[in-house]
């Protein structure tokens, strides 16, 4: 076995012991297996349908017969909590893939090839940084929002997806570029490109296997911060919306009635809260335990 692979093996392996003594780690682990339950299964949570709505039971409170309350169209609260959870999980997820895609392949060339390719993958990542992410999501949906005519929930949640990683692979790339060329001036990279590997085999064999503990580490705080962002672009109106189900939808139509039905918006935006958070936790929990300065 390779010195390399050695190194890598070394590393998850210690990783893995300091995570399992780690409470923060098991506490986010458990909640969130909860939450991909809750978004592949809903079933198993609740029976009820989240589009059946009785206008007569229209902002009713919390009761034996609905947990959560009902909303202004007489739907139920928990149902639709329940369900919400597969979308925003979804499209955080799906953003945060696009944005390791887009991030880490201009980060990996950037670091490997250098020079010119390097100064311009840099100055076009500059040029996305340089806009503020809420307008320039405002700007984009807001002019691809028109255009679509009955749009399907895919298609919906597709243009969300694709916003979000658009906007936020410039830090995935510095993120991966800064990795990348810390590793590839390593004993073991010289040691292969002497032996005349190719570039396809030191990227994907010795670079990227050893650049890989930054952005695992982003990407999983990344998954909780878009969702977070969904959330706060259909709060304003531009992000998802009917006949999709989230978290974020829930929150935006009621903002308005809060004093008189703040259990239709408190609810999904305590199960939005817990799920950024069991994210933002897991991150921290996997970063103090890759970063050897905290060991």
């Amino acid at each position: 076995m390779s010195e390399a692979n050695e190194k890598t093996r070394s590393l998850w392996h210690d990783t893995w012991d300091i995570l399992k003594r780690r409470k923060i780690f098991w506490i986010s682990l458990v909640l969130l297996v909860l939450f991909l339950v809750m978004a592949a299964f809903p079933t198993l949570f609740t029976h009820k349908d989240p589009e059946f709505a009785e206008l007569a039971r229209s902002m009713e409170p919390p009761s034996k017969d609905a947990w959560f309350g009902f909303d202004l169209q007489g739907r139920d609260v928990y149902a639709r909590t329940i369900y919400g959870a597969r979308t925003s999980i979804i499209v955080g997820t799906l953003a945060t893939l696009g944005t390791v895609l887009l991030g880490g392949v201009a980060g990996v060339i950037a670091a490997y090839r250098g020079r010119w390719i390097d100064s311009l993958l840099s100055r076009v990542g500059e040029m996305f940084l340089g806009v503020p992410y809420v307008l320039g999501a405002i700007i984009i949906l807001g002019t691809v929002a028109p255009v679509q005519s009955n749009p399907t929930k895919t298609m919906i949640m597709g243009v969300v997806i694709i916003v979000l990683a658009v906007l936020g692979w410039p830090v995935l790339m510095r993120i991966a570029r800064s990795a990348v060329i810390q590793a590839k001036h390593q004993d073991y990279v010289q040691a292969a490109r002497a032996l005349g590997a190719g570039p396809f085999r030191i990227i994907f064999k010795h670079l990227l296997p050893n650049s890989l503990a930054p952005i695992l580490v982003y990407s999983t705080i990344t998954i909780g911060s878009y969702i977070g962002a969904e959330a706060t672009l259909s709060l304003l109106g531009i992000g998802l919306r009917s006949p999709v189900i989230s978290w974020g939808i829930a929150i935006a139509d009621h903002t308005r009635y809060i004093r008189t039905g703040a259990h239709a918006m408190l609810f999904p935006a305590a199960f939005l809260s817990l799920c950024v958070l069991t994210f933002v936790m897991l991150g921290e929990a996997v970063r103090d335990a890759l970063d050897p300065k905290l060991r």
